[in-house]
């Protein structure tokens, strides 16, 4: 009876224990306008250049808030502009910088094996501040670094709605 009395005991300061560290968390993450914002102006930064592709913008947990696809922009990019996307929100990293991580170390090489990651130019993480609150993944320009270039001016387009 004692051994269950102190079992019951411990249980009782476990939870209390627990109890008072949980706690809850706030995080910022992209509005539905800034998305629409960005997509907009990466699918118009890429047109500029003659570039017809598809602009995924997802949240900080990497789920799609926004996608615009040009006209006459390839089926397959809308699947590489989302998963570009989610890459670089997860990972919270430019997509261009873990695919030269991954060609130089070793360590890195199997990045492309994480379900859902892509790692080739063309994803960027959003910020507000430091803050990672999104990212924009780009696919259709002829190159991942071109993707890129379109993303980070679809990002500065919509910059004034990042403070």
């Amino acid at each position: 009876m004692k051994k269950l009395s102190l079992l019951a005991s411990v249980f009782v300061l476990a939870s209390a224990t627990t109890a008072a560290q949980a706690q809850v968390i706030s995080q910022r993450t992209i509005g539905l306008e800034l998305a629409n914002r960005i997509a907009a102006a990466t699918v118009k930064a890429c047109a500029d250049k003659g570039y017809a592709v598809t602009a995924t913008v997802v949240d900080r947990a990497g789920l799609v808030r926004a996608v615009q696809r040009a006209d006459n922009a390839g089926p397959h990019t809308i699947g590489a502009s989302q998963a570009k996307a989610y890459t670089a929100a997860s990972a919270r990293n430019a997509t261009s910088a873990m695919l030269e991580t991954s060609q130089k170390n070793a360590g890195a090489a199997n990045l492309g094996d994480i379900p859902g990651f892509l790692v080739l130019g063309g994803g960027v993480p959003v910020k507000a501040g430091d803050e990672v609150v999104g990212a924009v993944g780009v696919g259709g320009a002829p190159g991942g670094h071109l993707d890129e270039q379109c993303a980070v001016a679809g990002i500065e387009g919509a910059a004034d709605l990042l403070k």
